[in-house]
């Protein structure tokens, strides 16, 4: 094991430019990919308000089959991500989105529950990669101190997604049913899809691998970037690719992100039909209310990072939004009667569960280097993803069996909740910094 080097002393009058200038010329491309990457993932969301009565599909066989997406996504994940970790992000990246683009627009032309379900999983096989890919990328530019703001722009694609997707698939739905014979659904999969194509050409022509082959890089500001990189991997311990499998580090980390994952699908996969359930029917309205809670999500993920990166602390940045997001998740059912507050509530809660996601990926992050943050991440990210299958097919069932959407909503905040107080074992030494 490396001994614990120093704090590097880069603190020159350069050193802020250089990472505003880095992170003016990744983040961007970072961000549209993966808010084209999440739209394409949960729109069937949007598409379930008129697909299911197309295909016949009951409210569990639509939640297992928007959570096989994960299934796919488990078994195809650290292959691609340790690929990407020889190949170089620019192409594998590029491929990804590709691969994902075309089996989007492909589930327009679904006929059946089995076609549906092969969609789902085609679709996470295609994008399996591109998150831990982009995380383990981000830990060769950053390091560990610089993480938490980098990853929030990167992962507010999530709630941007929200509030981009949420009207424009309303639109679509509303006005595009009919045209040349296709439903609502049908063209909301087909449009969608375009911009990840054109996202994969800019990643090919701007994205550079290592910060070795960065041309609007000077040699002083590589050189400083490849010092604190350096260090943090030092002092992140020399893992080896094996570790990235069997540390129990890994598995716990499995564990906490599964339970956090859950709330992040739960509003992913069932927000709009929890807003048509308070009486708001038409689509277009139920896309353009479900952008609200996800602009609270967006302002929440930069003040919340923002605050970590500069008091360097991550678990209380962690555990407390956890407990603020099931309290908002409960209190929405309270007011399942009064459609504002309830809103305000869900809004609460989205905004909780989209803190969490960014600030819980600073722990792998701090505490894995080399092969075994490639596989790692990749692992925990695969494992914990697992909960986008199970928890829509849960509340599925629930729904079927219960006709209310109030048990479901009970079991978000149960697991949202648990994951919080996990993190509380976590040694702050260990991630603070």
């Amino acid at each position: 094991m490396s001994a614990v080097l120093s704090e590097p002393i880069l603190a020159t009058p350069d050193e802020d430019q250089t990472y505003r200038k880095l992170t003016w010329r990744l983040a961007p491309i970072l961000f549209a990919c993966y808010v084209v990457a999440y739209i394409d993932r949960v729109n069937v969301g949007f598409a379930k308000l008129r697909m299911l009565g197309d295909l016949h599909l009951s409210a569990a066989a639509y939640g297992f089959g928007a959570g096989l997406f994960f299934v796919g996504y488990f078994f195809f994940e650290v292959p691609s991500n340790l690929i990407l970790y020889k190949v170089g992000a620019r192409k594998w990246i590029a491929r990804i989105m590709v691969s994902w683009a075309v089996v989007s627009a492909a589930t327009a032309f679904v006929d059946s529950t089995t076609t549906f379900y092969l969609a789902r999983f085609l679709l996470g096989a295609a994008e399996a990669g591109l998150f831990p890919g982009i995380v383990l990328y981000m830990t060769l530019w950053y390091p560990a101190k610089k993480r938490a703001h980098i990853l929030a722009l990167f992962l507010a694609g999530i709630p941007i997604s929200g509030v981009i997707g949420g009207p424009v698939s309303g639109v679509i739905l509303a006005f595009m049913n009919g045209v040349h014979g296709l439903s609502g659904w049908q063209w909301l999969y087909i449009i969608e899809a375009i911009p990840s194509l054109a996202i994969a050409i800019v990643v090919l022509l701007y994205l550079d691998d290592r910060v070795e082959d960065a041309e609007f890089l000077t040699e002083r500001e590589k050189a400083l970037l490849l010092e604190q990189v350096k260090y943090d991997n030092d002092n992140a311990s020399s893992h080896s690719l094996r570790d990235g499998f069997l540390s129990p580090k890994v598995w716990f980390l499995c564990l906490v992100y599964f339970l956090f994952i859950a709330g992040l699908y739960g509003v992913g996969f069932w927000l709009p039909t929890l807003i048509e359930n308070l009486g708001i029917a038409n689509p277009l309205h139920v896309g353009i209310i479900t952008a609200i809670p996800y602009a609270a999500g967006v302002v929440a993920m930069v003040i919340v990072s923002r605050s970590s990166d500069r008091k360097r602390e991550r678990r209380w940045h962690l555990v407390i939004p956890g407990v603020i997001g099931t309290a908002g998740w409960l209190l929405s059912i309270a007011f399942h009667s009064d459609p504002v507050m309830a809103i305000i509530s869900l809004s609460i809660a989205t905004a909780a569960v989209m803190v969490t996601i960014p600030q819980f990926w600073c722990l792998p992050s701090a505490m894995l280097a080399g092969a075994a943050a490639a596989a790692g991440i990749a692992v925990i990210n695969s494992v914990g993803n697992l909960s986008g299958f199970v928890t829509p097919w849960i509340i599925g069932l629930i729904i079927d069996r219960s006709g209310s959407t109030s048990l479901g909503v009970y079991l978000l905040a149960a697991a949202l909740f648990a994951g919080s107080m996990l993190v509380l074992l976590v040694s702050k030494k260990l991630v603070n910094r």
